[in-house]
């Protein structure tokens, strides 16, 4: 089966994150966005509020991208984009909580997010899957669904120990089954990646390079022709 250039691009948070950006840069984000038919933007969140185009969602991160920060922090930072008008908050774990396996207190710090992003708004959970180990991928996982997340995240994208992975995607998957959407970001760059994480069980993509992903589609098979706007 092969996957639509549409459908694809649905899967997609086209994203700009970079220190440099500027008003412009995230005007030409929105207009990319829009015209490759992506499901949202993904900007910083002090580049709020934007204007965007009917239909195109607006996130932004949160306790980025470190996630060494304290949870009333997370949770003011969170409750101010929402007021700026984010649909979506994708925030960053104490990743040393994980890998300590305390994943209380991972529970803890996204639940205190949690409750700062109101009933209709979606809360993404980073746990930058890269630097865990697989036991600490899971555990990080089913705190962020007993924390009341509605997504988890593979990545920052700017940690050494690297972006998704195929793997990590699917371990993710398989620990929140249908209940949470499972976001693949970080190194996903060309249409054999993005379609990679989507078999592998991704239901959202973060992506920089939206318009290479799709031109380079052509040809490549999935297993899924669904949308990714979880």
């Amino acid at each position: 089966m092969t996957l639509s250039r549409a459908s694809l691009a649905s899967y997609v948070d086209h994203t700009l994150l970079k220190p440099e950006a500027t008003p412009a840069d995230v005007d030409a984000l929105i207009a990319e966005a829009h015209e490759l038919g992506a499901f949202s933007i993904c900007v910083s969140p002090s580049m709020l509020p934007v204007e965007v185009p009917e239909g195109l969602a607006v996130a932004t991160v949160c306790g980025f991208p470190s996630g060494k920060h304290h949870s009333q922090i997370k949770a003011a930072e969170a409750a101010l984009s929402v007021a700026q008008g984010a649909d979506e908050v994708d925030m960053v774990i104490d990743v040393a909580a994980a890998i300590e396996s305390r994943f209380e207190d991972v529970q803890k710090d996204i639940a205190a997010v949690r409750a700062a992003v109101p009933e209709g708004k979606i809360l993404k959970v980073i746990i930058e899957s890269a630097a865990l180990s697989d036991e600490a991928i899971v555990g990080a996982c089913r705190a962020a669904a007993d924390a009341g997340a509605d997504f988890v995240k593979t990545s920052t994208g700017f940690h050494p120990a690297g972006g998704a992975s195929e793997h990590a995607v699917r371990l993710m998957r398989e620990t929140v089954g249908d209940a949470l959407g499972v976001k693949a970001s970080g190194g996903v760059r060309t249409a054999d990646d993005a379609i990679a994480m989507i078999n592998a069980g991704a239901s959202r993509l973060g992506l920089s390079g939206t318009r290479g992903v799709l031109d380079g589609l052509d040809g490549v098979q999935t297993d899924d022709a669904g949308d990714g706007g979880y």
